[in-house]
């Protein structure tokens, strides 16, 4: 499995109780959603490696849970899973209402300025914790990257398949 292909999900915070437990954080709008995880992509040395969950029970509303996985069973095992990211297969993104998108959906989109400009087309969407960014080119190009934030759309035309940007300040001097 490819970052690529999944999305981000949370990180593993820290271990609790002696069992291999795990404090984890879910980067979701509702965490009680995923109550019944099957399984999950841990980030290992530069790789998805698979773990399957025995259990998850929700903490707090902060979208913090409890994880204990199948196999880990003592808190040496789970030390090593500490500090590092979950993901979850795109297809395993929960539907979604009518009106609503997902940020990846609008790769291949064209992107203008605040003057309506073209500055190119999302060519990615890039998931960082924290810091997701468009990843947009313009005729082949350098790369502009431009933070994926509410306060930086300034409208989406699904049907026209055109994203109006109202990039930070002094952004695209940067790549001029």
């Amino acid at each position: 499995m490819k970052t690529s292909n999944c999305y981000y999900l949370g990180y593993i915070s820290k271990t609790v109780g002696y069992e291999g437990s795990l404090i984890t954080f879910l980067d979701v709008d509702d965490p009680s959603s995923y109550r019944k995880l099957e399984s999950v992509f841990i980030m290992m040395d530069g790789k998805l490696v698979p773990f399957f969950v025995e259990h998850i029970s929700v903490r707090a509303p902060k979208g913090e849970v409890v994880i204990r996985f199948e196999d880990i069973d003592s808190i040496g095992k789970a030390r090593h899973l500490c500090k590092r990211d979950i993901y979850l297969p795109l297809s395993r993104l929960p539907e979604l209402p009518d009106e609503a998108f997902y940020f990846h959906d609008l790769v291949g989109y064209e992107a203008y300025d605040d003057e309506d400009h073209l500055l190119g087309v999302i060519k990615e969407f890039l998931d960082y914790p924290g810091n997701p960014l468009f990843s947009i080119r313009k005729n082949g190009e350098e790369e502009i990257l431009i933070p994926v934030a509410d306060e930086f759309i300034r409208h989406i035309d699904h049907g026209g398949r055109k994203v109006f940007l109202h990039p930070p300040e002094g952004l695209l001097d940067l790549n001029r």
